[in-house]
């Protein structure tokens, strides 16, 4: 059954609401999912902030919207005295993803936390093992 949209649902002419329907604008940026970034941090970690950004962008450029703790949370928190609540931290970002990514074939102690709970979570898995 096709709709008229220059009725309302009483059958009466509705221009308004037409003209209104016609002038919205798609939006500018479609949907995209969050994807929590799942790389080592510890270690190189000079190296690992480097990788993780390319990590980052490689998302972007899948049509995600990053997540990755682990650069930004040491901007404010003491890997060496508060690695328990940036861990803390960063599994309550991940229960507001829809997907954890775990990036390179090295996973941490960090990262094999953040995997067990995103199976606990129910959380789908990618893995990927190159990122240029």
């Amino acid at each position: 059954m096709e709709t008229d949209l220059k009725h309302n649902g009483s059958h009466y002419p509705d221009p308004t609401a037409y003209q209104a329907i016609r002038n919205v604008e798609p939006p500018r940026f479609p949907f995209r999912p969050i994807v929590y970034v799942c790389s080592p941090y510890a270690g190189d970690v000079e190296g690992n902030i480097l990788r993780a950004r390319r990590c980052c962008r490689y998302a972007v450029d899948q049509g995600y919207i990053p997540l990755a703790p682990h650069l930004f949370l040491p901007q404010f928190l003491d890997e060496r005295t508060e690695r328990d609540l940036a861990l803390f931290m960063g599994l309550a970002l991940l229960s507001k993803c829809a997907e954890l990514w775990v990036f390179g074939e090295t996973i941490s102690p960090g990262m094999k936390l953040e995997i067990r709970q995103a199976r606990k979570k129910g959380k789908p898995i990618k893995y990927i093992y190159e990122v240029i």
